[in-house]
C-alpha cells in the first residue's frame, strides 16, 4: 500500500480559518476527463480534490484498475493535491436505477464490492478518508431489517478499511436511511464504535434538516470528523446551492471547524454545476476564503 500524505498524519493545529484546506468534489466537473479537472482545480488554489468514483472518473470496475489508480496518484502529487474518495455516483452499479443497489437491498453484492474496491482505490491513492452513506431504504424493507443489513455491510467495510489503514466517514444523507447526525450515532453504536468510522459531514445538510445551529453541529462530531463536503442550503430543501444563494451564514461555520481542530479537506460539493465547473469553482473559492478571513475575527 502507498502512504498516505503527511497531512493526514502530521499537520499540526490550525490556527484560524484561513488555515482550513480547501478542496473541490469531481462531481461537480463531470463533463471533464479527470486528469483535466484535476488541473483547473490546482491551478485555481484548491489544494485537494473530493474523487466520487464514477464512469469517466477512475471507474473501478473497468480493466487496468492498478494501472490507472497509480497514474491518477502520480497526478496528485504532481499537483499538490489531497484526495478524499467519495462513493455517490448515481448510476455506476445499476444503469436504471440510481444508486443501486445499496446495502440496504436484497442483494448487497455489488454495492459491498464497490466500497471495498473504494477502499483499496484510496489506500492507493494515499486518500484522508473514503466516504459512503446508507441510501434509502426499499419498499417492502422494514426498517429492523433495514438496520440489520447497513450494521452487516457497514462492518464489512469497516473491517476493509482496517486493514488498509483507510478512514471511512459515513455520511447522513436527507431522505436516506441515515439521514441525521443522531442516526449516524446510532449506526456507530450498532457497530460497536469502530475507531475508524468517521463521519462525513456536509454543512449544507445540517442547514436542511439538523435541529441545532450550523456550528454546533459542527462541535458536536468534531472528535470523529474525517470529511466535510461544503455547500449552501436552505432548511427543508435537499438542493446544493452555491454560496451565497442559501441560508448558511459560513464564517461562524469555518470558525467552528478551524475551532474543532479539523485537518481535513473542506470539498465544495455542487453536483448539479458541472455545465460552469471552471467558473463555479473560482467563485467558490473566493468566496470561502473571504469568509474565513471574516472568521478570523469572530
Amino acid at each position: 500500500m502507498t502512504a498516505a500524505p503527511a497531512t493526514r498524519a502530521t499537520a499540526g493545529p490550525l490556527s484560524g480559518p484561513g488555515a482550513l484546506r480547501f478542496g473541490y468534489g469531481t462531481n461537480g466537473f463531470a463533463n471533464h476527463r479527470l486528469g483535466d479537472a484535476l488541473a483547473v482545480l490546482a491551478d485555481l488554489g484548491y489544494v485537494g480534490v473530493a474523487l466520487t468514483l464514477d464512469h469517466d472518473h477512475l471507474d473501478p470496475f473497468a480493466p487496468g484498475l492498478a494501472r490507472r489508480v497509480a497514474a491518477v496518484r502520480r497526478r496528485l502529487d504532481a499537483l499538490g493535491l489531497a484526495a478524499v474518495v467519495e462513493t455517490g455516483a448515481r448510476y455506476l452499479l445499476d444503469p436504471r436505477h440510481k444508486h443501486a443497489p445499496t446495502l440496504l437491498h436484497d442483494d448487497p453484492a455489488r454495492r459491498v464490492e464497490f466500497l471495498r474496491r473504494a477502499v483499496r482505490v484510496g489506500a492507493d491513492l494515499g486518500a484522508e478518508a473514503v466516504s459512503f452513506w446508507a441510501g434509502v431504504r426499499p419498499p417492502g424493507v422494514p426498517p429492523d431489517v433495514a438496520a440489520d443489513r447497513l450494521a452487516a455491510g457497514c462492518a464489512i467495510v469497516c473491517a476493509e478499511a482496517a486493514e488498509a489503514d483507510v478512514p471511512l466517514g459515513f455520511e447522513p444523507e436527507p431522505g436516506m436511511f441515515v439521514e441525521d447526525i443522531a442516526g449516524w450515532w446510532r449506526l456507530r453504536e450498532a457497530l460497536g464504535a469502530p475507531p475508524g468510522f468517521g463521519i462525513t459531514l456536509d454543512i449544507g445538510h445540517c442547514r436542511c434538516l439538523e435541529p441545532l445551529p450550523v456550528p454546533q453541529c459542527v462541535s458536536a462530531v468534531a472528535q470523529h470528523l474525517v470529511n466535510v463536503q461544503i455547500d449552501d442550503m436552505r432548511r427543508g430543501v435537499h438542493e446544493h446551492l452555491e454560496f451565497g444563494t442559501g441560508e448558511i451564514d459560513f464564517p461562524p461555520v469555518l470558525r467552528a471547524l478551524a475551532d474543532a481542530g479539523y485537518r481535513g479537506l473542506v470539498a465544495v460539493e455542487l453536483p448539479r454545476h458541472s455545465h460552469a465547473a471552471p467558473a463555479v469553482a473560482a467563485r467558490s473559492l473566493d468566496f470561502l476564503r473571504a469568509a474565513a478571513s471574516r472568521g478570523e475575527g469572530r
